[in-house]
């Protein structure tokens, strides 16, 4: 059970009566006052004078949302099974189950083999002799996932069945890689057609172990050499290896598995737009993924202008250690879970699910040393993180199915809105002021009263 502060509630918020005659609920992030998303009591009486107007657009109907969660590193996983039975359980129904007290995550990524946060950099390939080569995948085996990762995925979905899964690669096996390195080098043209075969096989074990891999991005970072496992993939060889390999051989051994493209920053739009103009590959590509280190949220929507009728996913975002809730709070919630939103993403995903306080295990030559997970595990106690709060705000609320609906922007209150399977809507706003403000929330003919603190975090629901 999450331990909630026990500062009283302070008058932040009014809320009338819906259409339907019942009372929206209300959960609040304010970190100036110590309030961690808590659920606040309907009984609580605003005063302020509203200044401002938050409208929703039930006709304008957006992109419908996948998930949102976390990536379960190697790292994440081994922390999970350090912990007791008891407590683990306890901590994985916390971040995956249905309950009161849980954040009901919907989404993870993984790894296909080692990502920077291994103890060890890995492929599910690797061979003795660093001269040979196994073109048939002979000795292709999920190896080291089997001891950590896998079992953990399992516990996860006996609490939660329905979390969708996708996997993202940080390296082929050395031997089909020009500098013959965990780190860096590019894919050999001629070992293109064994990768697919290798991407092939992973989705084939996972499906055999009870795991169905929704998406599939192609390469983490193929930008980004200098990480430990890494791979530098220009758009041209990711357009060829999709088109004229990956995307034949998923046809031809029936995998449904979606096939998505970059997965890198959103300073390049280019890429992902390159890889999508060729013929070959846009028959084959579901949609494209983005981080956000470098460039600005709105490339999103510059691909699905070029793209209308692709996908985008955001993929990840790191928080960095020790993590200041207040500074990232804002960050991340303006910039992923409503700007990466507002942009068609139809997944918003942290970094990394746990830590531990030493923030290991991390490769050498490139892997992440200042990576704070979403919880920290220490022992059998957890404490949760920045990137904790930033995803509650949506998972908890926003089931998968929902749909984004439109709602007024507003520089003071960012916002965005969603319509949900059941019925029910969504509203996520942060004040991004340096004093409270006191607002309307209007849908249709129906009204309410709201406010935030100045630096706060809201999340409504009726």
């Amino acid at each position: 059970m999450p331990i909630r502060p026990t500062l009283l509630f302070y008058l932040v918020f009014t809320l009338g009566l819906s259409a339907k005659g019942q009372t929206p609920s209300f959960w609040l992030t304010d970190p100036k006052s110590g309030i961690l998303f808590q659920k606040q009591s309907s009984t609580t009486v605003s005063t302020g004078e509203s200044t401002a107007k938050i409208s929703l657009y039930t006709d304008s109907l957006y992109q419908i949302m996948d998930g949102f969660g976390f990536t379960l590193s190697q790292g994440s996983a081994t922390h999970f099974l350090e912990m007791s039975d008891l407590a683990r359980k306890a901590a994985l129904q916390e971040l995956f189950g249905d309950g009161e007290n849980d954040i009901r995550i919907s989404y993870l990524r993984l790894a296909v083999a080692a990502s920077d946060l291994n103890a060890f950099p890995f492929s599910y390939n690797d061979l003795k002799d660093p001269k040979g080569i196994d073109p048939t995948l002979s000795q292709f085996s999920l190896s080291y996932d089997t001891l950590d990762v896998l079992p953990i995925l399992k516990q996860i979905l006996e609490i939660n069945p329905k979390v969708t899964l996708m996997a993202s690669p940080w390296s082929p096996p050395t031997w089909m890689k020009d500098n013959k390195d965990t780190r860096g080098g590019s894919l050999l043209p001629e070992f293109e057609s064994s990768y697919a075969q290798y991407l092939v096989k992973y989705i084939q074990e996972m499906d055999k172990r009870g795991f169905d891999i929704d998406a599939l991005t192609i390469q983490n970072e193929p930008l980004h050499p200098g990480n430990n496992p890494s791979l530098l993939m220009l758009p041209e060889q990711q357009a060829r290896f999709i088109g004229q390999h990956l995307g034949p051989a998923f046809k031809k051994e029936g995998i449904k598995t979606k096939i998505i493209c970059y997965d890198h920053n959103a300073d390049r739009p280019d890429y992902p737009i390159t890889v999508l103009s060729d013929p070959l590959a846009n028959s084959y590509v579901d949609g494209s993924a983005f981080h956000l280190y470098g460039g600005k949220i709105e490339a999103l929507s510059e691909v699905h202008r070029a793209f209308p009728d692709k996908h985008l996913y955001f993929t990840e975002q790191w928080v960095g250690a020790p993590g200041n809730l207040e500074e990232d709070m804002a960050w991340h919630i303006k910039n992923l879970i409503i700007g990466a939103t507002r942009n068609w993403a139809k997944t918003v995903l942290e970094w990394n699910l746990s830590s531990n306080p030493k923030l290991t295990p991390h490769t050498d030559r490139g892997g992440c040393d200042r990576c704070l997970g979403a919880i920290t595990i220490i022992g059998n106690e957890i404490v949760r993180n920045p990137a904790y709060y930033i995803i509650a705000h949506a998972s908890k609320l926003v089931d998968p199915g929902s749909r984004r609906i439109g709602s007024s922007e507003s520089i003071l209150l960012p916002n965005v809105s969603f319509l949900r399977p059941d019925g029910k809507k969504v509203l996520i706003v942060h004040n991004d002021s340096s004093k409270e403000i006191y607002f309307s929330i209007q849908e249709n003919t129906t009204s309410f009263p709201a406010s935030l603190p100045a630096g706060a975090t809201g999340t409504w629901l009726w």
